[in-house]
């Protein structure tokens, strides 16, 4: 079993920044690969980023591409999610999730074995 907790989510200005972390437990962090994902208000949970298990391989969803940086901390059992220019948009509940490591990057949930509860990002017009 892994235990996930996100923190790191709060209500910003558009333009503004937030940085997520997701901290695990459990098993060795280094043998999963991470990702993040979201969830608005009304829309199904869609993939936002993913890191492979070593921080070699990232992957985007293009709509946060340029403006978001995926990386981990495997000595600290720590991923983030570094979110810069906000928009209304991105306004979601914000999970984390991990994979048992293939040594890729992935974007369909059910690839993931564990989630988080999520942490809210509210951004204001």
């Amino acid at each position: 079993q892994v235990q996930l907790v996100e923190s790191g989510g709060g209500l910003v200005q558009a333009g503004g920044s937030l940085r997520l972390s997701c901290s695990a437990s459990g098993r060795p962090f280094i043998r999963y690969d991470m990702g993040w994902f979201r969830q608005a208000p009304g829309k199904e949970r869609e993939f936002v980023a993913a890191i492979s298990w070593s921080g070699g391989s990232t992957e985007y969803v293009d709509s946060v591409t340029g403006r978001c940086t995926i990386s981990r901390e495997n000595a600290k059992n720590t991923v983030n999610l570094q979110m810069n220019s906000l928009r209304p948009e991105d306004t979601a509940v914000y999970y984390c999730a991990a994979a048992r490591s293939r040594g890729g990057t992935y974007r369909t949930e059910s690839l993931y074995d564990y989630w988080g509860q999520g942490t809210q990002v509210t951004v204001s017009s």
